[in-house]
């Protein structure tokens, strides 16, 4: 399905009848990652899964595509669909959506989860490190991607997942660099939005991996101390939703179900 929103194509999908919950992928992905995890969310609830600006089929709008721009995309679909309340779950970039989002419109959200994402801004070595793939995107984006999401695996998975990995580098070589620039600006000058694990109003659960190459594991765990976020802890890499995809479809399904 598309919508039409400030004059570009934004693409999305909806499965299933019931409550709402609305999948938001990470950097470099699209919709289709969570083809596995809708499908079984979708038993029970209306499953909405969206393709970020400049990701999958939908448009860029911009050199800099900011999180505040990403969410209000994401509340535009939501809202054409007449969707009030929901779930969101954020993979990675798709948590920085996540918490903007419910930054913007706490009323609408009925339960934020973060997979393999954090609510803390780049660090300063991060956002030079966002600069240095921004000028790898400039000189040759196919490059880039073929070394970037390997990584997000543990040194293990990346012989384990080699089918999947291919399958998702290869969905990511149909961006353009610009998609892929515009998401790096936009990471690199996020805010802070710890302060929601202790004013939100709605239950907040952290998937969080210990071999998470992308995040700093010890610093998800500080960020959840003493505040009511439920964290949720496995063994591997940054993309959890493959290498540990029982547990976290589990999770996943048991948090919804409790935030309806």
């Amino acid at each position: 399905m598309f919508l039409t929103y400030k004059n570009i194509n934004v693409h999305f999908e909806v499965k299933g009848n019931g409550s709402a919950v609305v999948l938001i992928h990470g950097f470099l992905e699209n919709l289709t990652m969570w083809n596995a995890i809708s499908e079984n969310l979708a038993k029970r609830f209306k499953v909405i899964s969206i393709d970020l600006l400049g990701h999958g089929k939908t448009e860029n709008h911009g050199y800099i595509h900011t999180m505040k721009d990403q969410a209000e995309t994401v509340k535009e679909v939501l809202n054409s669909l007449k969707l009030r309340k929901y779930v969101l779950i954020g993979h990675s970039m798709g948590g920085y959506v996540a918490l903007s989002f419910a930054s913007l419109y706490p009323k609408n959200v009925k339960g934020i989860c973060l997979l393999n994402s954090t609510a803390l801004p780049d660090t300063g070595a991060k956002k030079i490190n966002r600069d240095r793939a921004i000028k790898a995107v400039k000189q040759n984006a196919k490059t880039f991607i073929k070394i970037a999401i390997p990584m997000l695996f543990t040194e293990e998975n990346r012989t384990v997942f080699k089918k999947e990995i291919a399958e998702i580098t290869a969905e990511a070589l149909k961006m353009s660099p610009q998609g892929i620039i515009a998401a790096l600006e936009g990471m690199k000058i996020r805010k802070d939005h710890t302060n929601l694990y202790k004013t939100g109003s709605f239950p907040i659960q952290m998937i969080a991996s210990k071999q998470d190459p992308a995040l700093d594991y010890t610093s998800l765990i500080n960020q959840t101390k003493n505040t009511k976020v439920d964290v949720v802890e496995l063994p591997d890499g940054h993309m959890s939703y493959i290498e540990n995809k029982t547990q976290v479809i589990s999770t996943l399904y048991k948090f919804v179900n409790a935030c309806f």
